[in-house]
């Protein structure tokens, strides 16, 4: 199979990177020169790296701005202590949370704390509103438009994600996902680590996708978007197939709203039905390259 020589390939790499003689020794990061010899030796690392991902069969990046890479690692020089920030959106059943997920747990296997910030939990409270209608559908089938920007709490979450990159620990709202509408304030507590991944539908609305360092598009086949979808509401959230449609139909319009614009301001679009395997090797050949350095004694 295409995808189990991909990642042969991925071995194949990481094997030669470790095992090469020709090795830089690690730069000093307090000083701004060994930053800037880092900078450069990344970015025609990773430059190597996306050249061999275009070979793939299903590859991982389906493009990267231009000036990204040169961008991202002169904010590593110019301000190394703070934060790095990541945001993750996409249309729903694109992917995105899996992607989320498998970055958190690669991250976390070398022990690097990461902290994970849900959009979905800033949804306004709309108990009153689910009250009147009599539940979220009925709601809905009124005109609600729940994936509006107008119906999160926009302010709180940009002031959280200022406050969590500066390194403040912050507590955020929980929205209950039991079709109660009722978002409880101040209520899930999140440490500033190193590494913040924020992920959902309103990461990149106006106001909020100027405070990351990476932002990340996962962009999916439509039907294999709309198969998913289906599949998690009727086996998973006990929807009725009728209903499931309807709601489908909507994160349609939605996204085209709502989601699909802030596509060419992202870093990296990603492929969300890529071979998670391959993919976790491609995070683990950047993780070699960026810290398999030579030793002073090592010669």
């Amino acid at each position: 199979m295409e995808t189990e020589n991909n990642n042969d390939g991925i071995y194949n790499l990481i094997s030669k990177e470790l095992n090469s003689n020709d090795k830089i020794f690690k730069p000093d990061f307090s000083q701004k020169t060994g930053r800037e010899l880092l900078a450069f030796y990344l970015q025609t690392k990773f430059k190597q790296a996306l050249s061999y991902d275009k070979k793939a069969e299903k590859s991982v990046i389906v493009n990267i701005k231009d000036d990204f890479i040169s961008r991202f690692t002169k904010r590593l020089i110019t301000n190394p202590q703070k934060r790095i920030v990541i945001g993750i959106t996409g249309e729903s059943a694109s992917g995105k949370s899996t992607i989320c997920s498998e970055i958190s747990k690669f991250i976390s296997r070398f022990n690097q704390p990461v902290s994970i910030v849900k959009t979905d939990n800033y949804f306004k409270d709309i108990s009153d509103l689910i009250k009147k209608y009599g539940s979220f559908d009925a709601l809905r089938d009124n005109g609600y438009d729940i994936d509006s920007p107008k119906n999160f709490q926009l302010d709180i979450l940009k002031n959280d994600l200022e406050a969590i990159s500066k390194g403040e620990d912050i507590a955020i709202p929980r929205y209950l996902l039991n079709g109660t509408g009722i978002s409880v304030p101040k209520s899930m507590e999140i440490q500033s680590n190193k590494i913040i991944i924020v992920e959902g539908v309103a990461t990149m609305y106006e106001g909020i996708q100027d405070v990351f360092d990476i932002k990340i598009y996962v962009e999916t086949d439509v039907e294999i978007r709309k198969e998913r979808f289906m599949s998690r509401a009727v086996n998973n959230r006990n929807q009725s197939l009728e209903n499931a449609l309807k709601h489908w139909e909507y994160i349609q319009d939605a996204g085209k709203k709502y989601i699909l614009p802030a596509r060419d301001n992202m870093d990296i679009i990603v492929n969300g039905d890529c071979n998670l395997p391959y993919f976790t090797q491609i995070l683990e050949y950047l993780y070699t390259i960026t810290n398999n350095f030579e030793q002073p004694n090592q010669r």
